[in-house]
């Protein structure tokens, strides 16, 4: 086996003064810049995206404390759910630059263009620039990745950081280099700082592959793994570690967490519960233990099956909401990682020969595809079609060296056939998932199919009818495999997206969509909407789209579109009302607050007196009122409104110490607009033990100070209590 050759650059292409083809160059940069264009394009319409990191990110950007910690607000109350690695480009950001959509996701969006830097680095080092270019591309039009390098969560970081973890294995694997190994080791420890345990998921076939293949021996293949753990913990454990040791009292508490511990945190919320769906202090956590009922849900509902997060099993990753994320070219990348094998399988064991390491490439893009779409697709805890990014660059690996491997081997019949069978069954997929989304360009649908097959037949025969034919059947067929994904790709980034839950491309039938359409209710089926809602997940709340499928319309601070609609900021259906949000009242679990200018006054009129202009259970609650005022909001019980934070004696010193201006009362979704008093049906503080916490203080509230309506919610003085009993 040679250097493979996509016909983009034959062997009689002019070279640089490096050996490079002349036109690699150009051709990159081409690559990048596209990227970077997608990325970009009207990227304000997301408004600020979740709102529970774009919090946190304008709390790090006015306090170095609250950088470090990653606290939800500038007081110090509690953390995000996660390290905060992910939101310190962000911060820095907002800190350069001021407070603003663009400022907050311009780094998400850079992170994408790195991420395909890195990877066409890795690619092209044994398969050359046609495969590198191909993998790149595959990469850039994943929907899914143009829905999370817009978008504010950890998953852009991750993603980036789990590519140069792989492209450092491998160059640590050509030649048995250390210091490479070391560098992959750095990079898993800030994965880890990024979202905690899922960085690890992939360290197994990794460290196997290098324990195997490195080119010395063994001795020194074990002395040099170790030396790479050294390296994760120390640039993972760091932080940990100071985290730790820091005096509780000083240090705001742990969001997510019991017990206000960071490794709890890593252990249970984000770790072992994301499994086996213990997760205490989740929305419907623990329901494997405590059952439904325990958190005002329906025992046996339709809504709550897979775990109450979708379907588990073999198929996940092919399901109505989830294939349109990642799957276009899934069973492509599959496919070619056995053709990959097997063509270069004769290789010697050890990475040291140019097959070898193509043998070595395709066992650690493999292996990291593999073992992440197993638990992707078995996980009974918290699991969001987003979280699929992470698979993207491993996909894209495998398509871009598994085309240019066949293509190398294309005079043989089992290569020429393989390869056409690939183009065959990706046309036949796309054509099942365009047809997933109703009215979406219906003539794609057939193009793709009827493009696909035609090239798939021709692929075969072509190359004895000449070069010309054969490039114009590798077009024609690789314009069908990516047309779809483009299609996707170019609704997402026509659309703005909002809140905690979000997807790419158009609506589909059985999908989720739209966090208005998720329902817990009597009856409900997955996709449905709730009463005003829209059916099958509905808008997603943005500005109308330019292809079949766009959200609905956006508000001015991007919060999503009118209620009624299924987005945020809409009615939610009936037995899942704490998840929405209304005019004036919370928005939720899923989405910030929308706030006019009444609250907006109310908060912002002697801010500077108190540690915390308000506080407000649930950290999306917060979020939306510290973001319109620009004053911190204290976020009791964190993001589900379970986490025991404050107590309700910690809350009250707070309130005799005067650091607290105003409680805003549970209005809009879950509760009567403006009263404070809880709607029908719904559900007070999140599921959990410290759910009762933020109840008790709440009560505690209502019987000591007075309610006022101000932009229809209920604003309760906490420097005014109604008979001295403050004290």
């Amino acid at each position: 086996m040679t250097t493979a050759a996509i016909p983009l650059f034959p062997a009689a292409e002019p070279r640089d003064r490096t050996g490079r083809p002349r036109r690699e160059g150009p051709a990159l940069a081409g690559l990048l810049i596209a990227t970077a264009a997608l990325l970009l394009w009207d990227l304000g319409s997301s408004g600020y995206a979740n709102s529970f990191y774009s919090a946190a990110v304008q709390a790090g950007s006015e306090s170095w404390k609250a950088f470090f910690f990653g606290s939800s607000d500038a007081g110090n109350s509690i953390t995000v759910d996660k390290p905060p690695a992910a939101l310190w480009p962000m911060m820095l950001s907002v800190r350069l630059f001021g407070l603003g959509s663009w400022q907050i996701l311009v780094p998400q969006a850079l992170m994408g263009v790195a991420t395909t830097a890195v990877l066409y680095a890795a690619v092209r080092r044994h398969f050359g620039p046609g495969a590198a270019l191909l993998s790149g591309a595959v990469f850039a039009l994943t929907p899914v990745a143009a829905l999370m390098f817009r978008f504010n969560n950890p998953d852009a970081l991750l993603t980036l950081l789990l590519t140069v973890t792989v492209y450092c294995l491998l160059r640590a694997l050509d030649g048995a280099h250390t210091r490479w190994l070391v560098w992959a080791g750095v990079a898993v420890g800030f994965a880890f700082l990024t979202k905690t345990l899922q960085a690890f998921v992939i360290l197994p076939p990794l460290a196997v592959l290098y324990a195997v293949c490195a080119p010395t021996r063994l001795r020194r293949r074990l002395g040099q793994l170790l030396l790479a753990g050294l390296a994760m913990v120390l640039a993972g454990g760091w932080w940990v570690a100071v985290v730790e040791l820091w005096p509780a009292a000083s240090r705001p508490y742990i969001g997510g967490s019991q017990n206000n511990s960071f490794l709890e945190l890593t252990l249970g919320y984000n770790g072992l519960g994301r499994i086996n769906g213990n997760e205490t202090g989740s929305v419907g956590g623990g329901m494997r233990t405590g059952g439904p009922a325990a958190y005002g849900m329906p025992e046996g509902g339709p809504g709550l099956r897979g775990g109450g997060w979708g379907e588990t099993g073999v198929d996940r990753l092919f399901s109505a909401n989830i294939g349109g994320q990642i799957s276009w070219l899934l069973p492509a990348a599959l496919i070619l990682l056995v053709a990959g094998l097997v063509v270069t399988w004769r290789a010697r064991r050890a990475a040291d020969s140019l097959e070898g390491m193509a043998r070595a490439a395709f066992l650690a893009w493999g292996g990291g595809l593999l073992i992440t779409g197993v638990v992707f697709s078995w996980m009974q805890g918290i699991f969001h079609e987003y979280y699929t990014v992470a698979l993207a660059p491993f996909v894209a690996a495998l398509v871009g060296m598994g085309v240019a491997v066949l293509w190398e081997e294309r005079g043989s019949r089992a290569a020429a056939l393989t390869l056409s069978g690939t183009l065959a069954v990706t046309a036949l997929w796309s054509y099942v998932l365009l047809g997933r989304a109703t009215d979406y360009l219906p003539w794609l649908r057939w193009a793709v199919l009827v493009g696909g097959l035609l090239a798939a037949a021709v692929l075969p025969f072509a190359a004895g009818a000449g070069r010309r034919a054969l490039l114009a059947t590798a077009v024609l067929g690789l314009g069908a495999a990516l047309a779809g994904p483009l299609a996707y790709c170019l609704t997402t980034v026509n659309t703005g997206h909002t809140g905690s839950i979000v997807t790419a491309g158009p609506a589909v039938a059985g999908g989720r969509g739209g966090p208005g359409a998720m329902r817990f209710g009597p009856g409900a089926e997955p996709g449905q909407g709730g009463p005003g809602g829209a059916p099958q997940g509905g808008p997603r709340g943005g500005r109308q789209g330019g292809l079949p499928g766009g959200p609905g319309p956006m508000t001015p601070n991007g919060q999503g579109g009118p209620a009624g609609q299924g987005v945020p900021g809409g009615q939610a259906g009936r037995g899942f009302e704490r998840f929405g949000g209304g005019p004036g009242g919370p928005g939720g679990l899923l989405n910030g607050t929308p706030v006019g200018a009444e609250a907006k006054a109310a908060l912002r009129a002697d801010a500077a007196d108190y540690t915390w202009a308000a506080a407000a259970i649930g950290s999306q609650n917060a979020a939306g009122y510290q973001l319109a005022s620009g004053a911190p909001v204290m976020a009791i019980g964190g993001f589900n409104g379970s986490d025991p934070s404050p107590t309700l004696e910690q809350f009250r010193q707070y309130v005799r110490d005067g650091k607290i201006h105003w409680f805003i009362g549970q209005g809009g979704g879950g509760t009567a607009a403006g009263t404070g008093e809880a709607a029908p049906g719904a559900t007070r503080a999140g599921g959990g033990p410290g759910g009762a916490t933020g109840t008790a203080i709440e009560t505690w509230i209502k019987a000591t100070f007075k309610a006022t309506t101000v932009g229809g919610a209920a604003f309760y003085d906490l420097t005014a209590p109604t008979g001295g009993a403050a004290s």
